[in-house]
């Protein structure tokens, strides 16, 4: 979400905002953000923030390998997590337009049973991830998901 807000819009994104639209009047369970700590000044402010707000705060280092070549990714976490929490929830909420998540889309689904939410920016969204998804929240609709820098 943050590089497609400061990409798309030279914007931060607005994620307490996404959080009140995601659970839109229903209880929420569990809200977990999944980030990477890259050793940058304000990132544990950011994950203060995010833990203020409702955000069970997940973190990973980012990996150097050797060469330089930097990676830093949570599918596989988030897809664990999800299949894990499925059985005792009716819905899930994925904010990404990762079109990666599309198998896992399907299996929370058709094999779990669990109602799939999606949110992201449209413009930077697999078409496929918006067609499976049981609903889809465009946020490049609403202008509210954006803090502007």
């Amino acid at each position: 979400m943050y590089y497609s807000a400061r990409n798309l819009y030279g914007s931060k994104v607005n994620f307490a905002y996404i959080l009140s639209q995601a659970v839109r009047g229903r209880s929420l369970i569990r809200a977990i953000a999944y980030v990477i700590k890259a050793d940058v000044k304000e990132e544990q402010n950011f994950f203060d923030a995010l833990t203020k707000i409702g955000y069970e705060v997940k973190s990973k280092d980012l990996q150097t390998f050797v060469g330089g070549a930097k990676k830093g990714d949570w599918d596989i976490g988030i897809a664990m997590d999800s299949i894990e929490l499925a059985p005792k929830l009716d819905t899930i909420v994925i904010v990404s337009g990762d079109g990666d998540f599309l198998e896992l889309i399907k299996h929370l689904k058709y094999a779990l049973g669990c109602r799939v939410e999606v949110m992201a920016f449209g413009r930077s969204c697999s078409a496929k991830t918006k067609e499976e998804a049981d609903n889809f929240t465009d946020m490049d609709a609403d202008r509210k998901y954006l803090i502007k820098r």
